[in-house]
């Protein structure tokens, strides 16, 4: 492995010219394919295998084209204080914004109220629907402009008007504030730690070409294989994160070779064949954590996982092609200022920062162990209490209108009203199935627990019943998860008596569906993951006991930003601090997320980091002198990749969507666990404890295991054989220091 790359990177930096031309013929195609391509087309959501997805499929095909996916706007009147919304020109200001809510040239109907009897109880409050012939991220400007001018013509009547539902829901998430942020704070890191704008500008560079590569190739193939909009969501925040590390860690190791007295090309090359292969299996441990989400079982995160694990691949090669193809055309650029001014390069054969502290870990290991390991596990103890759901309008702040719809909703018409079930009544099987519907409302309304059932709505066939369950709690309170799971443990003999059956399903019931599929999935999904990059880890160090050590000291981490997690979004301690200003349950998506893209960055770090201390030991340094001399070399990179990192991530908690600033905290805790406590900490810790026999492998394994060389032990063996060549820049003077 280490002699390939290493001819690769001595390819690449001759043959500069070549590789830069093949890079942006690569980028023009698939720009130009994703310019030409059909749009991505809205993605319905599935789950198979769930009980509110079979419910939603048999409404689909015993209701065909009723239940298309067109956006809706709920839009909530309130009367002043002490009126009611029933009051003659109150009535009239309802009417008139209902009218003028139904004349978007989208708009499929606006209901009104008063004939559909949408009124509270107290009549202080009421709402009208608004159905749209089109999908939410289908809706005109236009016709979002049309809704926020009913809604404002409405309030000049004196009502207070608000309003909630798809219709609003714009293509949000981080609209690039939060990359550009993460951008802008990786370049100062980067600068900090190199002290060369073109060293800390080359893995930026790089970085955007692997993500535009990554995000016209998803463009170009969305229509041919069925992507969505959202697919490539995940593909532009990994593709920006690894495409960073990986070009610094080859530019970090360059210069290093550099200082060694080495000639550009074969710097070049040596760094292609040492950081590269470091890089080549850390990309295969996030490609494996990426396809591991299939394991899940739903299909969008399927394509989000192999979209992202694309998105990974191209940074392996643009970081082992691309990368040392611009040190060719700039061999002395990327080099300190220092150097370049007085013409000699100092290796760096001293202590600094990483020696210091890894001789601190080494002369304590059993303290810095201990709190290391104790910490993140009382931070961990939180994660016992976590409580899966999809946070909804409840969630977003009360500056919006969707959440002071959602209140007066709850207010008016009761917390249940915001959630209500839908129950899908099958009666091929019954005698008499409008009968038998009816007597399934009645028990289900006899249920504790529920306020209201709506008359039950037939197909024309006649055969199939559709009709609503209003909680008296709210979506996600736990009680409406019991009050779902009592209705069908009462189906058995309910359906014995009537001949029928039924399937509960709605947003509510989908959304404890998807939590229960995701929490039982998750352990396979750890096994698997986990599993696969222990043997991948095996082949890589040659060791029984450091790719335990890798897995368990990951295992930590994530428990343990899943503790934090708990602890700010769910229990509410320091929410306020982050702009959180209501706590509920945790994103069903938010384990498996965060999973998925922690133990990808975190093996990064584990690869980067113990393959330096694994190369040292091969070289014939003892087990204390290797963990040292990977610090000395190693150390700086691994911190300025996870201060990137945190950057990039922190900078989502600042968007004002609930979902996704719980996404970016998670992902910035688990950051700062996995880099700074556990492989900083306590994997200096463990190996310093378990001395040689933290490389020892079986003899039997040993020679079974594939050889990859991925410490460049070939390379060491090897003469140099540095040819001069015309187009290699002078070198600059080593002086040893």
């Amino acid at each position: 492995m280490a002699t390939f790359l290493y001819r690769v990177g001595r390819l690449a930096f001759r043959r500069r010219w070549y590789v830069a031309l093949v890079w942006a013929a690569v980028l023009a195609a698939v720009g130009l394919g994703a310019l030409k391509a059909p749009g991505a087309a809205d993605e319905e959501f599935s789950m198979p295998g769930i009980e509110s997805q079979k419910a939603f499929d048999l409404m689909e095909q015993r209701f065909p084209g009723a239940t298309a996916d067109g956006a809706t706007a709920r839009v909530v009147f309130i009367a002043p204080g002490g009126e009611k919304v029933t009051a003659a020109e109150n009535k009239q200001a309802v009417e008139k914004a209902v009218t003028g809510l139904g004349d978007g040239t989208q708009v499929a109907s606006a209901v009104d109220p008063f004939r559909a009897k949408t009124i509270s109880e107290d009549g202080s409050t009421a709402f009208a629907t608004v159905t749209y012939k089109v999908g939410p991220n289908d809706l005109t400007d236009a016709s979002r402009t049309h809704l926020e001018r009913a809604i404002d013509q409405a309030r000049e009547s004196g009502l207070t008007v608000e309003a909630g539902g798809t219709a609003l829901a714009a293509d949000a998430g981080p609209g690039g504030t939060a990359e550009v942020i993460g951008v802008a704070i990786a370049a100062v890191v980067l600068l900090v730690t190199f002290g060369s704008l073109a060293a800390a500008g080359l893995p930026l560079l790089t970085a955007v070409i692997g993500v535009g590569v990554s995000m016209a190739t998803i463009l170009a193939l969305s229509s041919a294989l069925g992507l969505s909009t959202t697919t490539g969501t995940l593909a532009m925040m990994l593709g920006l994160a690894v495409g960073i590390d990986y070009a610094l860690f080859v530019v970090s190791r360059y210069r290093e070779e550099r200082a060694k007295g080495r000639a550009p090309q074969e710097a070049a090359g040596l760094a292609a064949g040492t950081a590269g292969s470091a890089v080549v299996f850390a990309g295969l441990t996030v490609v494996i954590a990426l396809a591991g989400l299939a394991v899940v079982g739903i299909p969008m995160l399927t394509k989000m996982g192999l979209a992202a694990a694309g998105a990974v691949v191209v940074a392996v090669l643009i970081a082992l092609t691309l990368v040392p193809a611009l040190l060719g055309f700039w061999p002395n650029a990327v080099l300190t200022r220092r150097a370049r001014k007085s013409g000699r390069i100092e290796e760096s054969g001293g202590d600094n920062g990483g020696t210091r502290w890894a001789r601190f870990v080494l002369r304590r290991p059993i303290p810095v162990l201990l709190l290391g390991v104790v910490g993140l596990g009382a931070l961990a103890l939180p994660a016992a209490g976590l409580q899966l759901g999809m946070p909804g309008d409840e969630a977003k702040p009360t500056s919006t209108t969707e959440r002071r719809a959602y209140d007066a909703l709850a207010d008016g018409f009761g917390p249940g009203f915001n959630g209500p079930l839908t129950v899908v009544v099958d009666g091929k099987g019954a005698a008499d199935p409008k009968r038998a519907a009816d007597e399934i409302a009645q028990e289900i309304g006899a249920t504790k627990g529920v306020v209201s059932v709506s008359p039950a709505r037939f197909n024309d066939a006649g055969d199939t019943a559709v009709f609503s369950v209003v909680p008296s709690t709210a979506p996600t309170d736990e009680k409406t998860k019991n009050l779902v799971t009592t209705i069908r443990d009462e189906r058995s003999g309910i359906e014995s008596g009537t001949g029928a059956s039924y399937e509960v399903t709605g947003t509510t019931a989908m959304n404890i569906d998807i939590a229960q599929k995701v929490q039982a999935a998750l352990v396979p999904y750890l096994t698997v993951v986990v599993g696969l990059a222990i043997v991948l880890l095996l082949v890589v160090f040659r060791s029984l006991l450091v790719p335990l050590k890798a897995a368990l000291g990951f295992l930590l981490s994530v428990l343990a930003s899943l503790g934090v997690v708990v602890v700010v979004f769910q229990q509410g301690h320091g929410a306020e601090l982050l702009g959180v200003e209501q706590t509920g349950p945790i994103m069903s998506l938010m384990p498996i997320f965060l999973v998925g893209i922690v133990f990808g960055l975190a093996m990064d770090y584990e690869v980067f980091l113990v393959s330096r201390m694994r190369e040292a030991y091969v070289h014939g340094e003892s087990p204390a002198q290797s963990v040292t001399s990977g610090f000395r070399h190693s150390a700086r990179v691994v911190v300025a990749a996870a201060l990137i990192m945190i950057a990039v991530f922190a900078g989502f908690i600042g968007e004002s969507d609930s979902m996704i600033k719980m996404i970016g905290f998670g992902l910035a805790s688990a950051v700062l666990f996995d880099a700074f406590v556990v492989r900083m900490a306590i994997v200096p810790a463990v190996l310093a404890l378990l001395g040689h026999k933290a490389w020892w492998l079986p003899k039997w394994l040993d020679r079974a295991l594939p050889r990859v060389d991925v410490e460049g032990e070939a390379l060491a063996r090897r003469p140099e054989t540095e040819e001069p060549a015309a187009d290699t820049a002078p070198d600059l003077e080593p002086a040893r220091t």
